[in-house]
Formats: C-alpha cells, sequence, structure tokens
C-alpha cells in the first residue's frame, strides 16, 4: 500500500493543489486550510453555498498566497500577521474562533456578495469538530485535520454510478493505492494507526458527504452524483460514506509513493 497522490487547499472551498512532498503538522498538512473567506456574520462561505469557489487558484508563497479567478486581476496577500482580529466560524453552529482579516474588497468583488478573507493566524486555536473548547488542533477544515480516501473504494463507487467520476470530487488530502476497496473503513472501526516513515496517523470516523462532492471541481457545474448512489450502498446511521478522518500522532514529511504499514 503506498500514497497515490497528496493535496492542500489553501483557502478553503479553493480549487486543490496537488503536491509530490507535503510536511505533516498537528493540524494537518503545511498550509492547507489556514485561510477561509467568510460572510458579514463571520461564518465561513464553502462550495455548499457558492460552486465558484472551484475557480479559486491559489499559489502560496513565502508569507502569504497568490489568488487568481477568472476576470479578477491577480492579488499577492501576506499573511495579516497584525490584521485586525475577529473571531469567525467555519459552520453556523460550530464555536467561534480567532481569525485576522486580510483583506476584502478582492474577496467582495469575486464571490460577489460582501466577504473578508481571514487567516488563521494561530493554527492550534481550533479544537476537532469545531465544537469543543478544547481538543486535538484543526484549521478551517471542516472538523479534522486529514481526509485520506482510497483509490480502490472509488473504483468500487463507479462501477455503481452511471458515470465514472474522478477522485477529486472527494477533495482528499491523502490518497491511497494498493489497499482492498472499503479496507478504510475496518481502519475506521478500529482507529487503526498507518505508518508512513517517520509518520503515524491515526484513522477517525468515516466522513459523512455533502453536497459538495456533487460539484464539478473543474468547472463548478452541480449534479446529482455520488449523493444519490452513496445513499443506496454507503448509508451508514444518518451519514453517506466516502473516506476517513485521520488525525496525526506523529510529525514529518510524506511523498507520493511512499509505502504505508498497517501497525495495528
Amino acid at each position: 500500500m503506498r500514497i497515490a497522490s497528496l493535496h492542500t487547499y489553501p483557502v478553503k472551498g479553493c480549487h486543490r493543489i496537488d503536491h509530490d512532498v507535503a510536511q505533516v503538522e498537528q493540524w494537518g498538512l503545511t498550509g492547507d486550510r489556514r485561510w477561509a473567506m467568510v460572510d458579514a456574520d463571520g461564518v465561513a462561505i464553502t462550495q455548499r453555498d457558492l460552486p465558484l469557489l472551484t475557480q479559486l487558484r491559489v499559489t502560496p508563497r513565502p508569507d502569504g498566497l497568490l489568488l487568481a479567478a477568472p476576470g479578477m486581476p491577480e492579488l499577492s496577500i501576506n499573511e495579516p500577521m497584525d490584521g485586525p482580529k475577529e473571531f469567525v466560524r467555519v459552520f453556523r453552529s460550530h464555536l467561534p474562533t480567532p481569525a485576522r482579516i486580510a483583506e476584502s474588497e478582492w474577496t467582495t468583488a469575486f464571490l460577489g456578495r460582501p466577504a473578508r478573507l481571514v487567516w488563521q493566524a494561530d493554527a492550534g486555536s481550533r479544537a476537532i469538530g469545531g465544537l469543543d473548547e478544547v481538543g486535538e488542533p484543526v484549521t478551517f477544515a471542516d472538523g479534522w485535520p486529514l481526509l485520506l480516501a482510497n483509490e480502490a473504494s472509488l473504483d468500487a463507487l463507479n462501477g455503481w454510478l452511471p458515470e465514472e467520476i474522478p477522485m477529486t470530487r472527494f477533495r482528499p488530502n491523502l490518497v491511497v493505492e494498493g489497499a482492498a476497496p472499503w479496507a478504510e473503513d475496518d481502519w475506521s472501526a478500529r482507529e487503526a494507526k498507518l505508518e508512513i516513515g517517520d509518520v503515524v496517523l491515526r484513522a477517525g470516523p468515516g466522513c459523512p458527504r455533502c453536497v459538495v462532492t456533487t460539484v464539478d471541481q473543474e468547472t463548478g457545474a452541480k449534479g446529482k452524483e455520488p449523493l444519490r448512489t452513496l445513499g443506496q450502498f454507503r448509508r451508514v446511521g444518518k451519514g453517506l460514506l466516502f473516506a476517513i478522518n485521520m488525525v496525526p500522532l506523529s510529525l514529518g514529511s510524506l511523498a507520493v509513493g511512499d509505502e504505508i504499514r498497517l501497525i495495528e
């Protein structure tokens, strides 16, 4: 079993960045979802609200980002170390977490609604799940530091779908190859540990999928799949599961092609 691909999403909801090598920090892959666009109430705007975010291309640079989108001038933005402080929420039901405001003009023009771009200066300031004040840290991800998906499970899902979809629909951080279809269900159930070089990851719960999976990540077009089919074959409780959440237990570097060893 090996790493097939690695991905980050520096601004929550943006187009992915593919990596050959990525660093694992306590709260996830370096640079993943440290930024978000928030509405007038300080709640994160995601592809659930605006599939337009698929068109946001982000290029990391030292101490900041370069933002690009169709019809918009490129924007080079620094990490707002001394920017105005604000408390924001990833979801309206989540606890507020501190952030720094980076800018609003470009973000408002791009989204077509009042919005601000914020940066999570302290990546350890938000706990997994977003509902507790203390716990293992996470960035502006929905709830967990890392999302792992299995290529063989996608192959199985595509066998049920009327038209195949790419893995990009599920916005994973880490994709594995060489595992059996749905092997990740067992890892999740027993909180198994995966060893990848010096990095150890603990399997968390399966990921209940939302309407973002119905959005084409290249065009922003919406459909009904794969949720309709996941509802037939992958309904567990109230969730339609695909991929599993992961928590880093030790830090280090990951690279495409790295061998993965199941140690528990």
